[in-house]
């Protein structure tokens, strides 16, 4: 692909990029109600076969959206996973790519909408994989608390949630960190600007639980699955105090953009060696090999697109 695709997806028409637009005063009053999803596909160069990982269950955490800020969508959750299908089709994409379905409300002002019925985009933009890259990140706990049900939820993947997540990642670079993680305001650990977060202590993962503040992760539910029936690891979901961070013997992030990544250090204590653990590198290697078909298990985890010719 070259600096961008031929065609987006507006409203169920395959549309060209420069075509692809939307008037500028909409863009306050827009964002407000947009509500979206980031999906990657993996392309496997041997088997010339493009694998979209999860899309269904990324297409039921839409609707989900949607549903809670009020919309009603005019096309179903099939019909945008085939319009996904669509796009990658139009754009013939064999690489690694990143997949953006967003919905949101045409509004004139901040307090009312014009319409519930949302307009929906699907765009695609070139997101190469970290997976089995060896990189690791360091962490600090942000001085910014992370966002509530009862204020913004975050169960919702909505765009105007990730101003939280902006002030903290903006922090922690600042202060010489990679990225931050977030306590809720109970004090309790939540998660990462766009990734949950696990811990590994006496050989057991340990992650904070979906009431906890976190955005209801597929990532985080694909890993706990692999990790109970596939790779025998016990995974205890359960509030994580802050000082637990300090005595992990590994910690890693997980998420679609963030993938597995792992944490070498959190507020500058070092986690293990520093290096990547043996269990988040056993959890890394197996993920990599599923999301892009190398492991034939959970087919129904991949939406496959063949190469033409």
């Amino acid at each position: 692909m070259a600096d961008h695709p031929k065609f987006i997806w507006i409203d169920g028409e395959l549309t060209p990029w420069d075509a692809a637009t939307v008037h500028v005063t909409m863009l306050g009053t827009a964002t407000v109600s947009l509500v979206y999803e980031g999906i990657r596909a993996y392309w496997n160069d041997a088997a010339r076969v493009l694998n979209v990982f999860r899309l269904d269950a990324h297409m039921r955490r839409l609707a989900q959206s949607m549903r809670l800020l009020r919309m009603k969508p005019a096309f179903s959750e099939a019909e945008l996973s085939r319009a996904v299908v669509e796009l990658l089709r139009a754009n013939e994409i064999q690489d690694d790519i990143y997949i953006r379905p967003f919905a949101f409300v045409e509004a004139t002002t901040f307090s009312a909408a014009s319409t519930d019925v949302p307009r929906i985009v699907i765009s695609i933009q070139p997101w190469l994989s970290r997976l089995k890259s060896g990189k690791v990140s360091h962490a600090c706990v942000s001085s910014w608390t992370r966002i509530t049900d009862n204020v913004m939820p975050p169960r919702i993947k909505a765009s105007s949630n990730y101003l939280n997540s902006r002030y903290a990642t903006e922090e922690a670079r600042r202060n010489g960190y990679d990225v931050a993680l977030f306590l809720n305001p109970s004090g309790k650990v939540a998660e990462a600007p766009g990734a949950c977060l696990m811990i590994v202590r006496e050989g057991k993962i340990i992650t904070p639980t979906v009431t906890s503040g976190i955005l209801e992760s597929i990532t985080r539910e694909t890993l706990i699955q692999l990790c109970r029936t596939e790779l025998q690891i016990d995974v205890i979901e359960r509030e994580v105090d802050r000082t637990e961070l300090y005595v992990a013997s590994e910690a890693f992030l997980c998420g679609t953009g963030a993938e597995i990544t792992p944490l070498a250090s959190i507020d500058r204590f070092a986690l293990g060696d520093g290096g990547i653990g043996p269990i988040t590198q056993r959890i890394e290697n197996t993920y990599h090999d599923l999301v892009r078909g190398i492991d034939p298990r959970h087919a129904e985890w991949r939406t496959q697109i063949r190469a033409e010719g």
